[in-house]
């Protein structure tokens, strides 16, 4: 038994964190090869070594899946999942090198504690914590996981536990996005009924200095609406000639940064407002012609708000932001005009969806020509599934110039469903007990809340509202079906109970991350265990009462 005690959990971490594995990198793959070796040498996977099974993304990235069955048969499974994959290291600076080095870093961490921020120096008076990339997103989770399929080996529970480990959560989640199929081939391999999926994010923080810990019944979905701006080609001798495209974002990013207008609420949860994750123009080299094209691409997080009144709030911003980008332009032209001999034209910006701009490209160029265009450019651009959305818009676009200046809405990947188990009777009771358990095990103070703040691959464990629901979202999203996809069917079909409830740690994504040892690796397990055990025993009851 090497992971059912403090320091054996902190060793396996450890361990784990020594992997450099940063979101497709090769390291990534060596991860779960790690995680393959040390789990095979459970005598459980000896005797029954096709319960432990690597498998593959369609780019060659793998996932490990380990099932342990129970002594008596029995159908009912709960599943522990993860990521493995972590950021990059560029925010660490001077320390960059110790950032996969947990021991190392912590130690230079103590030892300059007073230059620590004040609110990390507080945290190191009480506890014990270590420092690294990945020490708390999410490798302790993974370590704890383990832990649990070594006590399920060695006959602790009464039904079967799976874990199921994961690459690139942090960016497109492919490995979550493969793994849905293989879970429904392995429960009908092996008879399985999935009770619940339990995922063992830590838990974040509500505000600075928050302290509360937390139970999670869901997670909340992500969009990325993208704006792309065609003004008119122009000199910069001769601005008014045409129609900067800088300008045009500019106007769509004042508008929707930080609205809490697209900030929706679930009882005295909130999402965080709308923010600019990328605005640039697409000259590709430098010149004297104005920027005409530039692309805007905002972070909007979800509860539930139907993907249709999302894109019509959406085309709405874009609408105001033309009228915005006309009367500002007009007033700025007139005032320059005041002493020369010519009148400001009159100008209008078209708003179009991606799918309307798509069918005004195929009625110019037929479908075949656009479908090739397409081709060439997942050929041209690879990497970056944001970069390749916004090229394909402006491909269609230039086709459709006489249409500009325009504003078209696009949606790039990824995507993730809102997903709450809030209101389903076994979790409720689940979650009421575990609070419970958690302050008598272990003097744990715990919350329930309905949804992990930080985005999680809980998101493709069902599909609230089915697949049609998505429909406004995928006819707008350039990648859908080419480079991008979601399984669908299977995530319906799956339609699992869902909680997130793992360690605890503080500045996940930041060189100051750091793991709360003492919570995470002496009050939490006994606490995960109980709550392990107590799932097994509501499926039992559930099972008798039919």
């Amino acid at each position: 038994m090497k992971w059912q005690s403090k320091e054996g959990l902190k060793a396996l971490t450890i361990s784990l964190c020594e992997y450099a594995s940063v979101t497709g990198s090769q390291e990534e793959i060596g991860i779960m090869e790690f995680v393959d070796y040390e789990l095979r040498t459970l005598t459980y996977f000896s005797e029954n070594s096709d319960h432990l099974q690597t498998h593959y993304t369609d780019d060659g990235r793998k996932f490990v899946t380990a099932l342990v069955k129970s002594k008596e048969p029995s159908a009912e499974t709960i599943i522990l999942m993860g990521h493995l994959d972590v950021v990059d290291v560029e925010d660490y600076g001077e320390w960059k090198n110790l950032a996969f080095r947990p021991r190392e870093l912590t130690v230079q961490m103590l030892e300059q504690r007073e230059s620590l921020p004040d609110f990390v120096q507080k945290d190191l008076e009480k506890d014990e914590w270590i420092f690294g990339r990945g020490v708390m997103d999410m490798k302790a989770g993974i370590a704890l996981s383990m832990s649990m399929i070594e006590a399920a080996a060695a006959g602790e529970f009464e039904g079967n536990l799976m874990l199921l480990a994961v690459p690139d959560e942090e960016v497109n989640s492919a490995g979550m996005r493969a793994a849905v199929p293989v879970l429904q081939e392995l429960a009908r391999h092996h008879n399985l009924n999935y009770k619940v999926v339990w995922n063992t994010e830590p838990m974040f923080t509500k505000y600075p200095g928050d302290t509360q810990r937390y139970l999670y019944q869901g997670s909340l979905g992500k969009i990325l609406p993208g704006f792309y701006c065609y003004g008119e080609e122009a000199h910069v001798a001769e601005p008014f000639s045409g129609l900067n495209g800088n300008f045009m974002a500019s106007h769509i990013t004042s508008l929707l940064e930080l609205n809490p207008m697209f900030t929706e609420k679930v009882e005295e949860e909130k999402t965080p407002p709308p923010a600019n994750l990328i605005q640039k123009d697409l000259k590709e080299e430098y010149s004297t012609q104005i920027p005409h094209a530039a692309v805007t691409i905002f972070n909007l997080m979800s509860m539930g708000k139907p993907l249709k009144e999302v894109t019509k709030d959406l085309l709405e911003i874009a609408g105001t932001a033309a009228e915005n980008i006309i009367r500002d332009y007009n007033e700025r032209e007139k005032k320059f005009a005041e002493t020369l001999d010519y009148i400001p034209r009159k100008r209008n910006i078209n708003i179009y969806t991606y799918e309307q701009l798509w069918d005004l490209a195929v009625s110019k160029v037929g479908e075949e020509e656009a479908e090739r265009m397409l081709s060439y450019l997942q050929a041209e651009v690879q990497g970056d599934d944001r970069e390749l959305s916004y090229r394909i818009v402006h491909e269609m676009a230039s086709v459709c110039k006489d249409k500009a200046p325009m504003i078209v809405l696009f949606y790039a990947p990824p995507y993730y469903p809102p997903v709450s188990s809030k209101g389903d009777k076994t979790i409720d009771t689940f979650s009421s007990e575990l609070i419970k358990i958690a302050k008598d095990e272990s003097d744990i103070d715990l919350e329930m809340v309905n949804y992990f703040p930080g985005l999680s691959d809980l998101s493709y464990t069902s599909l609230p509202g089915g697949a049609e629901a998505l429909t406004p979202l995928l006819k707008n999203m350039p990648l859908w079906g080419v480079t991008y996809d979601l399984p669908l069917a299977e995530m319906e079909e799956l339609n699992m109970s869902m909680i997130n409830f793992g360690p605890d740690g503080r500045d996940p994504h930041s060189w100051l991350e750091r793991l709360n040892v003492t919570y995470s690796f002496e009050k939490l397990p006994p606490v995960m265990k109980k709550g392990i055990k107590l799932l097994f025993e509501e499926a039992d009851e559930e099972e008798g009462a039919r």
